[in-house]
């Protein structure tokens, strides 16, 4: 039986993967592979893995800048 805190990291590794499949520009495919949660559960670090691997830099960039939107759209 999955505890409290693991149904709200999957909850955000599946909403924030549902935003970079909708918000990406498709020149890399960008994959949240982990959810790391403070003890709190009021800090999340997303974990992704970027293809190609010569976009890693980019794919950053762009998840950088889109942190505010992931955020909103993670709450809603």
């Amino acid at each position: 039986m999955k505890t409290k805190h693991e149904k709200k990291r999957e909850a955000i590794r599946h909403a924030a993967a549902e935003f970079m499949a909708r918000e990406s520009n498709y020149t890399s495919l960008i994959t949240v592979t982990n959810v790391h949660l403070a003890p709190r559960g009021d800090l999340a670090t997303i974990l992704i893995t970027v293809l190609p691997e010569d976009k890693e830099k980019e794919a950053l960039e762009f998840t950088s800048r889109q942190g505010g939107a992931l955020r909103d759209f993670i709450s809603k």
